[in-house]
């Protein structure tokens, strides 16, 4: 049964504090370039991330002189190096400790970046038409709506400007995360999507989540991924799909649950 105390929860501020928590841990997303990754995108070999694996050929040419948004996206990785490969990038992020690992990567590697604390529905720190590239690796499971997000992505693009963004496929909020079908390899279904830990978790299991120092998630439609994104006004001019390269659940086994795409502003 759901509860009905999810207005104790701040949703941005626990997970911000969730992220920071990661960020000293050094969790996947949150482990520094190395000054050998630093020197290949400054001698034009890029290798940023939207998914676990690199891009496809073609998602991203020559970054030199672009004005790039890296939303959502801090961590020590994508940012420091589109900034090696000539960008000039500013990263948004919610948590602090993520931007740290930013900052200390510009510092190490004499590197430019600006560095913006918020949440990502609210970019309203920036002018219209600021950016000339918004890169968004998966990250907007951590807001209970997204439909702010894509809108704003939109205004702060210029006209002709590109989006790359990356979310989960969401069969993979579908089911019973309990491990003894895990043993067993069995996939019970048990949450409709759209997906909320606020909504679809009981009491004991959100408070001991919350507890856990775990960040609160939200699985999402493709109506609201993709749609959205149409909705919005983009244009979309790519898709693929990624798999998990450490399965944590039996569905990451038989399909890619990451999806990427590559959307324009008209």
């Amino acid at each position: 049964m759901p509860h009905t105390l999810t207005h104790h929860i701040d949703v941005l501020e626990h997970n911000r504090t969730s992220w920071n928590r990661q960020a000293e841990q050094q969790c996947a997303w949150s482990q520094p370039v190395s000054a050998e990754d630093i020197a290949a995108a400054r001698h034009g070999n890029l290798q940023v991330r939207l998914t676990p694996n690199r891009l496809p050929a073609g998602w991203h040419d020559d970054v030199r002189g672009l004005r790039i948004l890296c939303l959502a996206s801090g961590g020590g990785q994508q940012a420091p190096l589109l900034a090696a490969a000539g960008a000039r990038v500013t990263v948004f992020d919610a948590s602090d400790g993520q931007l740290q690992l930013d900052r200390m990567v510009a510092q190490r590697e004499h590197l430019a970046l600006d560095l913006v604390q918020g949440d990502m529905r609210d970019l309203s720190v920036f002018a219209d038409a600021s950016f000339d590239l918004v890169f968004h690796p998966i990250s907007n499971l951590y807001v209970p709506d997204i439909g702010p997000v894509w809108r704003e992505c939109f205004r702060v693009l210029r006209s002709g400007g590109t989006l790359l963004s990356s979310f989960y496929n969401p069969v993979v909020f579908v089911g019973d995360r309990d491990p003894r079908f895990a043993e067993q390899e069995l996939i019970r279904p048990r949450y409709p999507i759209p997906y909320s830990d606020l909504e679809q978790l009981d009491a004991p299991a959100l408070d001991d989540k919350a507890q856990r120092g775990e960040a609160l998630v939200f699985g999402h439609s493709l109506g609201a991924q993709i749609g959205g994104q149409l909705e919005a006004g983009f244009v979309l001019t790519g898709f693929y799909e990624d798999s998990q390269p450490h399965p944590r659940f039996v569905i990451d086994r038989y399909l890619p649950t990451f999806l990427a795409t590559r959307a324009r502003k008209p």
